[in-house]
This record gives structure tokens, sequence and C-alpha cells, in this order.
């Protein structure tokens, strides 16, 4: 997967200027790269569009212009697209309610081993994460995962946990985005 590199942000000063159509490309680049795993869970799939955007924003949300800084943001996001022939993937757990929340990040602790995407042939494809997302007996409710799918595009995801068993089959526009993310395809140049 093709990496963000320093060339391609903007100063925060000019991002802004165009940020509003930027915004508004990015997130229909990330409609399709977003899946829904049953009520609680949302997979988006990251690509160097994606990560660009992210990276954008920290920028200006935090006025940063030291090169140095920038080139950190840039080193960290890029960490969640993975390496060759893999899936970086954001993954949500979406709870309204703090109480039960906090219940289920307790009662998930194993999640992110449990999370498979599923190829074409029926191969499944665990995650890979950091464990410094998980810290005090809980999860916490946003994930960075990594597939190491060999450049195969998935069809699908699951998640088996004792009292969260739950299925996804890909649609054809998110198996086409996936495709073209691992082929490369995607552009990443500024606005």
């Amino acid at each position: 997967m093709k990496k963000v590199t320093r060339d391609e942000i903007l100063d925060w000063q000019s991002y802004s200027d165009v940020r509003p159509r930027v915004r508004q490309r990015v997130m229909a680049i990330k409609q399709p790269r977003r899946v829904h795993l049953g009520e609680y869970l949302t997979l988006l799939f990251e690509n160097a569009e994606t990560i660009r955007y992210q990276i954008q924003e920290m920028i200006l949300a935090e006025r940063i212009v030291r090169e140095g800084d920038i080139q950190q943001e840039i080193d960290t996001y890029n960490e969640l697209l993975g390496g060759e022939g893999e899936l970086g993937c954001t993954l949500l757990i979406e709870i309204d309610d703090s109480a039960m929340r906090d219940v289920k990040l307790r009662a998930w602790w194993d999640l992110p081993e449990k999370l498979a995407l599923v190829l074409e042939d029926g191969t499944e494809v665990s995650a890979r994460f950091d464990e410094r997302q998980r810290g005090e007996g809980r999860l916490s409710s946003v994930q960075y995962l990594c597939f190491p799918v060999g450049g195969r595009a998935p069809v699908g995801a699951r998640v088996t946990l004792p009292d969260l068993t739950e299925e996804v089959v890909f649609g054809e526009e998110t198996q086409r985005a996936l495709a073209e993310d691992l082929a490369g395809s995607g552009s990443s140049t500024p606005d």
C-alpha cells in the first residue's frame, strides 16, 4: 500500500483553504471502505487518501508547523496502512451507553484476536494489533488493526466471541475498493 510522503502534505493554512473540497472527496472514498459488523462494530479500511486526510486534520487542529512534528504525524499515521499486501483498518466499537460500553470493553478483551477477514476461498486472516490498545482490564473503543491478506482482497469479515458472533459479506463496491487499495491504484496528491 502506498504511504503518504511529506511532499503530499499542505501547511495548515493552505489546507484550510481546500478543506471543504478535500473532506467531500474523502468522505466519498471512505463510504465503500466503511463496513458495519453487527450492531456495535464498524470497520474503516484505510488507504493513502484517508490517512493523508487524518494527517491534514491533525496538523490543522494542532496548528503543527515544525517539520519534525509534521514528519512524526506522517510516520505515525502511515503505520496504520500496514505493509506490502496488507490492509490497515480502524475498528470502532460504537456503544452509546457509557455503562454498557465499559462492561463490553472489559468482556471483549479478546476481540482483536477473534476478528478476521474472510478471503474468497474461505481462508480467515486474523488481525495484527498493538497490545497498547488494551489496558486496565479493557479494550480501547478504537482499535488500529492490520490484516496480512497477502494482496488478496477479502470478501467478508467475522467476529467470534462467546457473546459477540457476527459475520458480514462485503458488497461489490467494498470488494472493488479494497482490491484497488491492495493494487496501489489510489492517488495521494494534495489538492
